[in-house]
């Protein structure tokens, strides 16, 4: 799904579309509101961090998680990912096995996700957090799932795209929310907003209700893949939460973009529409690139073809995520410690 362009409005000028589609804005509300006072959910024999958003689409969650299983690993702590694993037909709980599955099995970012460690995927996400916990997981990082009570969590980071903030601010069909602002912010332990120094001052200007909570600023950052992009003449494509982040890493690694393609979130690459990109690259004598997590979803057949650009998130500080970490594991030791206790 391609998000409206009214959604992303400013506040105050959110579009006569969001003031007529209030009403189902309202029922959504409600809904949520309903489901997330059914309790805290099950408890499992592992730290649960959640790491959520606001609003529909991407922003940064994926890049989160990938930076936090390298962390995790450094420090030997064994962590494992449960996703829902959306776009993917397999219910799960299943591990994910990056040699064998595809993104049509598990969904794009399970499988990105799958080359830095163990990632289950699991409709129930309970389910899928109960099958970690009991092949060794000391903490789960439960990627997305923020609005999802079935599971509990010991701690959650909400990721903020700084670029896009929360859109109109209204209700999904309205605006990009899936719930308000305050209430989700009330929830998270810290909030992480992902985006340039310029944009995280922008958006606390524009959000102050922002600096009422632990906040954090990161970036992502390209990693070195040997090849310069630096005066590169390229053609680039992706289907992710916003395409226009990608681009702009590419200008910022100084490549001449001769041509870019914007497709929506989890797009399906078909193998005509690739091969016709490929043609075109090679006809301009130029690169064809793509995200990481596009390349996953291309076919294999074609995978050679497309040099995939991979961005690693950089936070401004590790200290926050770091006791954030050490906090949740303490309270989900702690809660175990009492039930196995005579």
């Amino acid at each position: 799904m391609r998000a409206p362009g009214f959604w992303s409005n400013a506040p105050e000028t959110p579009g006569w579309q969001a003031w007529m589609l209030t009403p189902l804005a309202a029922i959504w509300r409600y809904a949520t509101t309903r489901r997330m006072a059914r309790g805290s959910g099950e408890r499992v024999d592992a730290a649960v961090l959640c790491i959520g958003n606001l609003t529909a689409g991407g922003a940064g969650k994926t890049p989160m998680v990938a930076a936090l299983m390298e962390r995790l690993a450094q420090q030997g702590i064994a962590a494992q990912v449960v996703s829902r694993g959306y776009g993917g037909r397999v219910e799960g709980p299943h591990l994910v096995d990056p040699l064998e599955d595809t993104a049509a099995d598990v969904g794009d970012e399970p499988l990105m996700l799958a080359a830095r460690g163990l990632v289950w995927v699991a409709k129930d996400r309970a389910a899928g957090a109960r099958a970690a916990a009991a092949s060794g997981a000391r903490l789960i990082l439960l990627d997305d799932g923020f609005q999802n009570p079935a599971l509990h969590k010991d701690g959650a980071i909400l990721m903020v795209d700084a670029g896009a903030m929360f859109g109109n601010g209204r209700i999904i069909p309205a605006g990009p929310l899936r719930e308000p602002v305050k209430e989700g912010l009330a929830r998270a332990d810290l909030v992480v907003l992902v985006g340039s120094a310029a944009e995280n001052e922008a958006a606390h200007r524009q959000w102050p209700v922002l600096a009422s909570h632990p906040n954090l600023s990161v970036r992502l950052a390209p990693v070195p893949s040997g090849l310069p992009m630096a005066g590169e003449r390229v053609i680039a494509f992706a289907g992710i939460g916003r395409p226009e982040k990608f681009f702009d890493t590419l200008r910022a690694m100084k490549a001449d973009l001769v041509e870019t393609h914007a497709f929506p979130d989890h797009h399906v690459y078909a193998p005509k529409l690739i091969r016709r990109l490929i043609a075109e690259a090679r006809s301009r004598d130029v690169m064809l690139v793509t995200t990481e997590k596009d390349a996953v979803r291309l076919p294999a057949s074609l995978r050679s073809e497309v040099l995939t650009v991979q961005v690693n998130l950089e936070p401004q500080d590790w200290d926050p995520i770091d006791r954030l970490v050490e906090k949740v594991m303490a309270a989900s030791s702690s809660v175990t410690n009492r039930d196995d206790a005579p």
